[in-house]
């Protein structure tokens, strides 16, 4: 693996961390003041726009676009679909907890949600 692969995989794991502390801060301000769901929708979003400019700039070093922005979300509805069937699969088909399978789903998602969120970037910087 070159040097520039491994940087790429460190700043991508630290943007990840810093992306969870970002939207969950922001889903327990908001929370404060507007229903919870509504919170954890901006928040949502939030991290989407937040995962894209620091993968875009950071992460893979690609200028910003339209196309990018409007493209990127689709990391997050693949991201979301694997997870959701590997979680029944984890649960229902294999006895793992439900408080564990979660957090395997993070670790093993996290090779392709680097992959889709490089393929995107880069096929649609500006």
């Amino acid at each position: 693996m070159s040097k520039e692969t491994v940087r790429r995989w460190l700043y991508f794991l630290a943007g990840g961390g810093l992306n969870t502390l970002l939207t969950y801060g922001i889903y327990l301000l908001l929370a404060q003041f507007i229903s919870y769901q509504k919170s954890y929708v901006i928040a949502y979003i939030s991290g989407i726009i937040f995962s894209y400019i620091f993968n875009s700039q950071v992460v893979f070093n690609v200028k910003k676009s339209w196309k990018g922005v409007l493209a990127y979300p689709l990391v997050y509805l693949l991201q979301y679909i694997l997870g959701a069937l590997l979680l029944n699969l984890l649960v229902e088909r294999l006895g793992i907890p439900k408080e564990v399978a979660p957090i395997l789903i993070i670790i093993a998602l996290l090779p392709a949600t680097y992959l889709l969120s490089k393929k995107i970037l880069n096929s649609t910087s500006a």
